[in-house]
């Protein structure tokens, strides 16, 4: 299974009072992690949407297990859980910078909406998602 690996490093405006990372901003994570694994594997959300296609998140897993502060270094690990006709599950961990300590673990699901309906992508976007499954 690919998985694509995204450093970032804590910026003061996504702490709170106490320092420690707002939980919100770990679902922001999510979504940097995911569009550099689409943009990776040449699925990019600009081309898809060209094509008349929408991914709008569905679900939203996050299990908060360890905090992340101002200045930190997180990793962001996303692989792809599942493409299944209309819908693509994403998986992620975020650890610290040195893989030691996990952060948060979670998903997303989002389906193909075309003209306001679930849908199957095209053809060339099924095929590598499939590719990627395997």
């Amino acid at each position: 299974m690919q998985k694509n690996i995204t450093k970032i490093r804590v910026i003061y405006a996504d702490t709170d009072a106490m320092g420690i990372v707002y939980h919100t901003n770990y679902i922001k994570w999510f979504e940097v992690g995911r569009n550099e694994f689409m943009r990776g594997n040449d699925l990019r959300y600009a081309e898809i949407e060209r094509a008349g296609f929408f991914l709008p998140a569905t679900e939203v897993v996050c299990r908060f297990l360890a905090s992340a502060k101002y200045d930190d270094v997180v990793r962001i690990e996303t692989s792809l859980g599942h493409f299944r006709r209309a819908n693509i599950r994403f998986e992620y961990e975020i650890w610290d910078e040195s893989r030691n300590t996990l952060l948060s673990e979670g998903h997303t699901l989002h389906s193909f909406v075309k003209d306001g309906k679930i849908t199957r992508p095209p053809e060339q976007f099924a095929a590598k998602l499939a590719a990627l499954m395997e």
